[in-house]
């Protein structure tokens, strides 16, 4: 009897994944428990076992489809086997393995499906679609019997751009095309840029397709703006004792710390008594923790990745360092575990090591702050008389002001510069 391949279901939240290679061909013989292919959330890269021996007779996916979680993705069978009930439009099956909803492999409806009868509109795509003002009516349904799930709200949210009121007016013309970003404030479109796609010749361009982890990331970053208050502080911090404690472990190739750990570390410390910051805003209570896991983003080749050190206030600097070194090359590795990625209270991200002072970090919602970490730089410090210039440190403090003020969060700024320009004189 023939048995179905189907992508697993990695976690709560994920609804597809995007199938990243296959291991096996058409054709070929498999081994129970033999790895048939290779898919990819926004956390990590998976690899995914034939749950039977036998030839895989027939794949329904190809690389670079988005696959559904339960989706069947290919069949593992005798040679001459019938496999027709498992042909596209591919079966998707329950937990149990029960068929429940049939999709194609990479098709999207082309148009709008009613929301009314049978379809419908589930009730976690109708609360956002409300609140990102999107009328569920005029989105495409990919869920069972075209019924519009999350992933279809969040779809819409991640490829519409704000248009101007000229933009508006020029568009009721007719005639003209909206481009997905436009040249405004926020990719706001302008009319420009409907004269822009509707006639000048733009050149060579490459096409980029957004997907996987590039697509979670997107409508990611579009929610985080959308949804919360954010507001940026910078300020810099005397930067001579975390140069110097870095020279001094430096020379000791023993203990392999970085700017970044001590930054980390000095950080944690901080978030410990600061539990306005250390928190979650949703939307009708705010959660303020005691303990610290602490939010490190990573810069891969599939994209931005924000791992967690859990109970950073209680590791030392060498076992900070050590979990940051584990989760960085797992991180660039694709090889990160789904709880790897998960229960963040605060967010760090450290563009240090390039010419970038201060800049404007986005929030991970439910967290109610992020801090960027810029360059270091030369720069004035007061001191008795005068001024004087040391190297310093650039922060950026990004919160949520529905959740917290900007005193608060100026304290919070101005405890974790303190601690880093005294992180040379504490015993770690």
């Amino acid at each position: 009897m023939a048995t179905p391949v189907v992508a697993p279901r990695l976690g709560t939240t994920i609804e597809s994944c995007l199938l990243a290679a296959w291991r096996k061909k058409e054709g070929e013989q498999v081994q129970a428990g033999e790895i048939v292919c290779e898919i990819e959330t926004d956390k990590a890269v998976f690899e995914v076992e034939s749950p039977a021996g036998g030839v895989l007779l027939q794949w329904f996916f190809k690389e670079g489809d988005e696959v559904p979680v339960m989706g069947v993705m290919a069949v593992v069978g005798k040679p001459g086997e019938d496999v027709t009930h498992f042909a596209a439009p591919a079966h998707v099956l329950s937990q149990e393995g029960a068929p429940v909803m049939t999709v194609g492999p990479a098709d999207v409806p082309a148009g709008p499906v009613p929301t009314s009868g049978a379809a419908g509109v589930s009730p976690r795509a109708a609360n956002l679609a409300t609140s990102r003002g999107i009328d569920p009516g005029s989105v495409a349904g990919t869920g069972p019997g075209g019924r519009v799930i999350e992933r279809d709200i969040t779809r819409m949210s991640a490829v519409r751009a704000p248009l101007t009121p000229a933009t508006r007016d020029a568009l009721a013309k007719g005639g003209l095309t909206v481009p997905p970003e436009g040249s405004g404030i926020g990719g706001r479109v302008r009319a420009v840029d409907l004269a822009g796609v509707a006639g000048a010749d733009m050149g060579p361009a490459k096409e980029v397709p957004v997907r996987g982890a590039r697509k979670t990331i997107a409508a990611r970053m579009l929610d985080s703006a959308q949804t919360t208050a954010q507001v940026t502080i910078n300020a810099h911090a005397d930067a001579r004792g975390l140069l110097a404690l870095r020279e001094e472990y430096k020379a000791d190739k023993n203990r392999k710390i970085t700017i970044n750990d001590l930054v980390l570390f000095a950080v944690s410390r901080v978030l410990a008594q600061s539990a306005n910051l250390n928190a979650h805003f949703l939307g009708d209570r705010i959660l303020e923790y005691e303990r610290v896991h602490l939010g490190m983003a990573v810069d891969t080749p599939r994209g931005l990745m924000v791992p967690v050190i859990r109970d950073a206030h209680l590791k030392s600097l060498k076992q900070i360092s050590a979990e940051t070194h584990r989760l960085a090359q797992a991180a660039n590795d694709g090889k990160l575990a789904p709880a790897d990625m998960s229960g963040a209270t605060f967010t760090v991200t450290n563009l240090g090591a390039t010419v970038v002072e201060t800049f404007t970090p986005l929030l991970n919602p439910p967290q109610v702050g992020v801090l960027g970490i810029g360059t270091i730089e030369p720069g004035p410090v007061a001191k008795e008389g005068g001024w004087e210039t040391v190297p310093r440190i650039g922060l950026s403090l990004t919160f949520d002001h529905r959740a917290v003020d900007g005193r608060p969060s100026a304290v919070f700024l101005g405890a974790v510069a303190a601690s880093i320009a005294g992180i040379g004189k504490v015993v770690i």
